[in-house]
């Protein structure tokens, strides 16, 4: 136990210094800070300010250790990807690993997500991956779920026309609720299914395994995936 919170402190201490990481220290702020201690409001910016091109923005929230934002990064040079989250120790391994493959297009950013409309502005994003979330499983906590009705305002919000949104987890519950959210919600599904692994998969993309999702395999748990967007949306 003192041997994991001593690396805990070291990976917090370390995620202070990398280049491509971003952080809200005080959630009451609107900007972030960099490695050099400067704060920068990169709501709207992210192109202009960090990645140096116009390229499309992906956004990977709750990102823990980033694999899909770091994945997707090397498989899409064309593209830009943010890792969200608001633990310290779970983005220094994504921003690591960015790092330590040369992937210029990959920025993370520790913050809260229920704040991401202070932090990216209205159309800056072309794609959002929700991936294995919290599930909140108690109905008192249904309001901290992702893809819960303020959510998915923010969302629609900060994607730009045609924007997606692609949701994958373990947990059936959960999809089943986001289902019914974002048909709520007047969302278009493009994509669902339950049990992705029982027959090829017919998306590349969903055969990139977090850390989470490989231990959810492991115990025997399925995987789900569904795809959405907001219609007409600006």
């Amino acid at each position: 136990m003192a041997a994991g919170r001593k690396n805990k402190k070291k990976k917090i201490a370390e995620v202070n210094t990398l280049p491509n990481v971003y952080q809200c220290h005080d959630y009451h702020e609107t900007e972030l800070m960099n490695a050099a201690g400067e704060k920068m409001d990169l709501k709207g910016k992210w192109n202009s300010a960090i990645f140096k091109n116009n390229n499309p923005i992906t956004v990977e929230l709750a990102c823990g250790k980033g694999d899909y934002t770091v994945a997707l990064a090397a498989k899409y040079p064309d593209r830009n990807f943010i890792g969200v989250d608001i633990k310290g120790p779970r983005i220094h391994t994504g921003a690591k690993h960015a790092l330590e493959r040369r992937l210029d297009n990959v920025a993370f950013a520790r913050l809260k997500i229920q704040n991401i409309l202070q932090f990216f502005g209205v159309g800056e994003v072309a794609e959002i991956w929700i991936t294995f979330p919290d599930p909140f499983p108690k109905d008192r906590h249904e309001k901290h779920r992702l893809t819960y009705k303020s959510f998915l305002e923010k969302y629609k919000l900060v994607l730009q026309k045609d924007g997606v949104i692609n949701f994958k987890t373990d947990d059936l519950p959960l999809f089943h609720y986001t289902r019914d959210s974002v048909a709520a919600f007047g969302c278009e599904t493009s994509y669902y299914k339950e049990n992705i692994y029982s027959e090829p998969l017919e998306m590349e993309e969903l055969s990139i395994k977090t850390y989470y999702e490989k231990q959810h395999i492991a115990n025997g748990r399925t995987i789900n995936y569904l795809r959405f967007k907001f219609p007409g949306i600006k």
